[in-house]
């Protein structure tokens, strides 16, 4: 099994990703679950404005695309900014809109049968709206939610440290992200051994 992280920070590489360090968490769960797992940061791409699959020349989604078809279980981390997803994650959402109109050849969404979550970070407010905005957005794609298939860390309303910068409420953080894994998981597993059939005509 095979699972794509997209981190929707807004930090190019090597700048350290708080979004990114949350997300190790959930990846070496997901690893303990036997699964591979794939890291892009969107934001060293050059992902172009649209709604296709193929944007034209020096356009890196098809890529990711190919990435997300060949994995059962999509795990979407973004920052929390002005209470809203990163505008990474809704440069991400949008090309992924594209797989609305791509089928299988049993003519069945190409995200029916993978599952995703979300992961937040922020130091406000917001993860909510977050989770359930990318979260939303997927399911609206094809994906299969599981419940509980999200973590998130911040302190509370208004400005303050990092994730990276403050040890408080990680023990909590990371227990929800192993539980998200584990879920994400076991979900795909029942997917896979009873698909979803194509939807009536």
């Amino acid at each position: 099994m095979r699972a794509l992280v997209i981190n929707c920070t807004l930090k190019p590489s090597p700048q350290p990703s708080n979004t990114e360090a949350l997300a190790a968490t959930v990846i070496a769960a997901l690893k303990g679950h036997g699964v591979e797992v794939d890291v892009v940061r969107a934001v060293d791409l050059n992902l172009k404005p649209g709604v296709e699959t193929d944007m034209g020349d020096g356009d890196d989604w098809p890529g990711v695309h190919e990435q997300l078809l060949a994995s059962q279980i999509l795990v979407v981390a973004s920052p929390t900014w002005l209470g809203r997803p990163s505008s990474v994650a809704q440069r991400v959402l949008e090309r992924m809109d594209a797989m609305l109109g791509e089928t299988d050849d049993e003519g069945r969404p190409v995200a029916y049968n993978r599952v995703a979550g979300v992961l937040v970070t922020g130091n406000e407010d917001g993860a909510h709206h977050v989770i359930s905005e990318i979260g939303g957005g997927l399911a609206d794609i094809g994906y299969t939610i599981p419940g509980q298939a999200w973590t998130y860390w911040h302190l509370g309303p208004g400005p303050g440290p990092d994730f990276l910068d403050d040890e408080r409420g990680h023990d909590w953080s990371v227990s929800t992200g192993r539980a998200m894994a584990s879920n994400l998981v076991h979900a795909a597993r029942a997917l896979d051994a009873m698909p979803l059939p194509a939807p009536p005509s």
